[in-house]
């Protein structure tokens, strides 16, 4: 999916402006994502071409420095399928949704062995998964048809949908809520722009917040706050953050900003990273409420089409991935904590999402 550089700047005096309602004291720790621990591999699942059925799953051992093109195909004997969207680990199994072949895979986090492949369909419409977080025993799973499913981790059953808004995207768990970002990115020209709050004890939408215009990027720090990036309407409305109080559910803030169209917004520690459209990473401090740094690489490293983001929180590493021309092989960069480059490694069509494999 390409980028378009659009006319809002997010510039660090937007940031400090809109971020600086208050200084965060607690510190609320997460609830969907295990700490932080030594990581001994990642994956890279690249997306492929549209249609085209190729999404392949990168492996990378960073102490042999072994890497394996696609590791699903090698150990499965068969490919994931068309346009994989999302990956995420959580105990000892790894959660794959593949958007237009309709699937969750799951499968055994350190070796990509296939422990099932989970159709989501309504009757013989195709649901599309999108992306994943997780609660206690859940798997929560936002699909295009407008649903989460919630999937329980042990039977690898869906027990429930619960019903969101349009074509919802990305989803967060935060003080112990779901948000849940509803971009109707597919009904061109009249997009969505709310998010879901659902309770996680009854499972069900207790309220939706009013963001920006197609709402796509979602996450949370651990002081309370999440922040939505949304895309605008590719016309005259552009591309905006918004920022949501836990505690209270209001909005706290919402400013324009200069971001790249489906990139992620990422939060690790106290640190928050987005892509920009002129593709630098800009950094700020959740914490603080200030901007860190307009562009995070710092040694000259030229990453040509950002694509996704992925954070070590224990190292301050910065994983990169490079979607190039969306038609050929991607690549993804490490870089330290300083911005300076330490590798880069080829990758399939369309790098994205990136997980880790911990001790």
């Amino acid at each position: 999916m390409k980028q378009l550089k659009l006319k809002s700047l997010f510039t660090g005096i937007a940031v400090i402006t809109v971020l600086a309602s208050c200084h965060k004291d607690k510190k609320i720790e997460p609830t969907d994502t295990p700490a932080d621990t030594l990581k001994t591999a990642m994956y890279i699942l690249n997306q492929g071409n549209f249609n085209a059925n190729n999404s392949t799953l990168t492996y990378y051992n960073f102490t042999s420095k072994l890497l394996v093109p696609d590791q699903f195909k090698t150990v499965n004997g068969r490919g994931l399928g068309d346009t994989g969207n999302d990956i995420k680990i959580y105990g000892s199994k790894m959660y794959i949704t593949v958007n237009v072949s309709s699937t969750v895979e799951v499968v055994d986090a350190k070796t990509a062995k296939s422990i099932k492949q989970i159709s989501f369909f309504n009757n013989t419409v195709a649901r599309q998964p999108r992306s994943i977080a997780f609660y206690k025993n859940m798997a929560l799973i936002t699909s295009y048809d407008g649903t989460v499913a919630v999937l329980d981790t042990a039977s690898l059953t869906v027990t429930k949908y619960i019903q969101v808004g349009r074509n919802p995207e990305q989803l967060v768990v935060a003080n112990n809520k779901l948000y849940v970002a509803n971009s109707g990115g597919l009904d061109f020209g009249n997009p969505d722009k709310t998010v879901s709050v659902v309770d996680l004890t009854t499972l069900t939408e207790t309220k939706k917040i009013t963001v920006g215009v197609n709402p796509v990027s979602i996450a949370a720090d651990s002081y309370g706050d999440v922040y939505v990036v949304s895309f605008g309407d590719f016309d005259k409305i552009g591309p905006a953050l918004t920022v949501i109080n836990t505690s209270t559910d209001a909005v706290k803030s919402q400013t324009d900003l200069n971001a790249a169209y489906g990139t992620p917004i990422v939060v690790a520690g106290d640190l928050a990273y987005l892509v920009t459209a002129d593709n630098k990473i800009q950094v700020y401090n959740v914490k603080t409420e200030s901007v860190v740094s307009a562009s995070f690489i710092t040694d000259g490293t030229v990453v040509t089409t950002p694509f996704g983001i992925k954070a070590d929180g224990s190292t301050g590493e910065l994983f990169i991935t490079d979607a190039k021309d969306y038609k050929s092989n991607g690549e993804v960069f490490a870089f330290d904590k300083n911005g300076k480059k330490e590798y880069s490694l080829t990758t399939g069509i369309s790098p994205g999402a990136i997980a880790f494999v911990k001790k």
